[in-house]
């Protein structure tokens, strides 16, 4: 890592694309999580050992073609958790991302350079990807705004896979005009325009976070105008934390068993996550399955176009680095449940920099229907003021 870098690129000479074409990016600069294929390179995913096995890319990945024919350049490709199966940010063989508001935290992950990046000025833009929380966590912790994708909306060609049922390449700006004008370009839309929506607040989701995080998060929420408070786990929190790693679990079994199969080295903390994949019995299967058709069903009769429901990203500021203890645990299995919300039903999810805690930041998700991204973006970008960096 230099001392400008904040460790946030991949350990190799910095590679860069220059813009293909003129639009809404002309001037703007992003990196690429090593997940997205970049054509002449290998795509390495975090791991050296599936880095060994891979060819370079002979094309780029859609996404990141999208941005250069917008008039963007690419500047880098960060860092990754391994094979995205982490949401802390840290990476036992390349090194971890240094957070630039927090640097004895955490940064979050497993976008953790593509955040890095951007929120260290390095670029204006950072393409990631979120399964179960990858870019909303990391830019919760750096104090980004984050989005991830109603699931299915994004091309996934070039992006290693790795709980297909979940994944989705998302984005990380500094700034809403910034998540508008790249939202757009990756989804190849135009601007949306819908009348001020309808929010609720999904109280339980509030009770899950850090005592000392409730208040400043609760405060943000009621600054958008709070309808009505609801509840969404219904007393079964647990469960939306089973059916997503179960779901997840056997995901990654059936897309990375093969690599699996020739015993990759690990980091300490990744290693018994694969570890808790290959155990799973897939027998449990269909009944996580049809829990969470009816949860989708039910979070898209919650959700119409024109309402919007509020959760904290995370249930705190990003854990000290390195912290091996009952707080990083239960750090990780209160993210997860947050994140499974919108991992688990397929909704489209931005989270805003809304907070400090400690000098640290802290970021509130805004959820929509599948398919109102366009719209959600338009509405991050109106309200943006309310929260100035």
């Amino acid at each position: 890592m230099t001392v400008t870098d904040f460790g946030a690129f991949v350990p190799e000479p910095r590679t860069h694309l220059a813009p293909a074409g003129s639009g809404a990016l002309d001037g703007l600069t992003f990196v690429v999580k090593d997940l997205i294929d970049i054509a002449g390179t290998i795509t390495g995913g975090g791991n050296p050992d599936w880095h060994g096995q891979q060819q370079p890319a002979e094309t780029s990945a859609v996404v990141v073609e999208r941005f250069l024919q917008a008039g963007a350049a690419m500047v880098g490709k960060t860092v990754t958790d391994e094979l995205a199966f982490s949401l802390e940010g840290e990476n036992e063989h390349y090194g971890t991302p240094v957070n630039p508001h927090c640097p004895d935290r955490l940064p979050g992950g497993s976008s953790s350079g593509s955040a890095v990046a951007v929120a260290a000025g390095l670029a204006d833009l950072g393409l990631g990807t979120d399964t179960g929380g990858s870019v909303r966590v990391p830019a919760s912790f750096c104090g980004l705004y984050g989005w991830r994708p109603t699931h299915g909306r994004m091309p996934m060609t070039g992006v290693i896979p790795f709980a297909p049922s979940f994944d989705t390449v998302g984005l990380f700006a500094r700034n809403a005009a910034h998540l508008l004008a790249g939202g757009l370009a990756l989804l190849q839309a135009a601007p949306a325009d819908r009348p001020r929506p309808r929010m609720l607040l999904a109280a339980d989701a509030f009770a899950l976070a850090d005592p000392e995080a409730q208040a400043p998060l609760r405060e943000a929420a009621a600054r958008l105008g709070i309808a009505e408070e609801i509840e969404i786990y219904a007393g079964r929190a647990a469960e939306f934390l089973e059916a997503y790693t179960t779901l997840q679990g056997l995901d990654v079994m059936r897309a990375l068993g093969v690599f699996l199969e020739s015993n990759p080295r690990f980091g300490a903390t990744i290693a018994p996550r694969f570890e808790g994949a290959r155990a799973l019995d897939p027998a449990v299967e269909p009944q996580w399955r049809a829990w969470r058709r009816e949860l989708a069903a039910r979070m898209r009769a919650l959700l119409p176009p024109g309402t919007l429901l509020l959760l904290p990203t995370t249930p705190g500021i990003a854990p000290l680095r390195f912290l091996r203890d009952a707080h990083a645990e239960r750090f990780y299995q209160a993210a997860l449940t947050l994140c499974s919300v919108a991992g688990l039903a397929g909704l489209a999810v931005v989270t805003l920099p809304v907070a400090t805690l400690d000098g640290c930041p802290l970021g509130l998700s805004v959820l929509a229907g599948p398919g109102e991204d366009a719209a959600l973006l338009a509405f991050v970008t109106s309200i943006a003021a309310a929260f100035p960096a």
